[in-house]
């Protein structure tokens, strides 16, 4: 009996015996498990409920100075995940000098009646928050990077395209834009050649990334897959011609055969994307 139960829990982890595709090991996950937050604090409110920031601060860090921020984003469709799954990230930057921030956002549900637009809008109430506060919190309010993956990456993006898309508390006159993007396998064309036209519904072109390029972006860097099948590579093969085109400071990193996530499973390619990313905001002078 035992050696079945195993043989269940078993399946039920990698896939099962009908044929159904395999769960993969999200790497990064072991990671995660292994890290608490220095502290949290609420950015917001909504309906009773606290809306709060996972701080991985720098040793040492005194309220006075005015380090880098990294800012992460988790993915999941807008509708799962945690910030859990990006504390790595924010660990690494943190433990290199920047103030690592991993955002609690709200999550699609018909029940709340939650939709892509509030996941936009906490976004961008989110960074509002950090640049506002930025004396308090050690931050340096023009050295804020953004970063996502997945949807994670549809609202990082969203805090510099979507400008007409905020909370209504919000003091739109603090910038949401950030100083710097890093966009790992966006969620960057929602029509029906892309991801979530059914989740977002009509006003999908609303919330569409590669329908908002303009000039005067800030830097971006972009992790994508070319065998992507659920954020399809097109879409963001298409949104760094267009930056490009505007006149923006955009750079593509394609990763032959990589899939949806691919960082998040090999920690040898999540190493290299740090290494990536740490050079990529080096030559820009947005971190030392």
């Amino acid at each position: 009996m035992t050696r079945i139960l195993l043989s269940l829990m078993l399946f039920a982890f990698v896939g099962d015996t009908f044929g159904a595709p395999a769960r993969r090991v999200r790497a990064l996950d072991s990671l995660a498990a292994t890290l608490e937050p220095d502290h949290k604090l609420a950015y917001k409110t909504v309906d009773g409920r606290e809306l709060k920031l996972h701080f991985f601060n720098p040793p040492n860090l005194a309220p006075s100075e005015e380090r880098a921020a990294f800012v992460v984003i988790h993915g999941g469709g807008w509708s799962g995940g945690e910030p859990r799954w990006f504390y790595p990230i924010a660990d690494h930057f943190a433990k290199r000098g920047l103030v690592g921030v991993s955002i609690e956002y709200r999550l699609l549900s018909k029940s709340s009646k939650t939709t892509v637009f509030d996941c936009v809008k906490d976004g961008r109430s989110a960074i509002r928050f950090l640049r506002s506060h930025a004396g308090e919190l050690g931050i340096d309010p023009n050295r804020i990077i953004v970063a996502g993956g997945s949807a994670g990456g549809h609202v990082a993006v969203g805090t510099a395209l979507f400008d007409r898309i905020d909370d209504p508390n919000d003091d739109v006159l603090v910038s949401a834009v950030p100083d710097a993007l890093i966009l790992l396998y966006p969620v960057i064309d929602t029509s029906d050649k892309g991801y979530g036209q059914k989740k977002i519904g009509d006003a999908w072109r609303e919330l569409s990334p590669v329908d908002h390029v303009r000039a005067g972006l800030p830097p971006t860097l972009t992790f994508h897959g070319d065998a992507d099948r659920v954020t399809p590579y097109p879409g963001a093969a298409r949104f760094h011609e267009l930056m490009l085109a505007a006149g923006n400071d955009s750079i593509l990193v394609t990763h032959p055969g990589g899939d949806h996530g691919y960082l998040i499973f090999d920690l040898d390619l999540y190493r290299n994307f740090l290494a990536q990313t740490t050079s990529f905001l080096k030559a820009r002078a947005i971190i030392r």
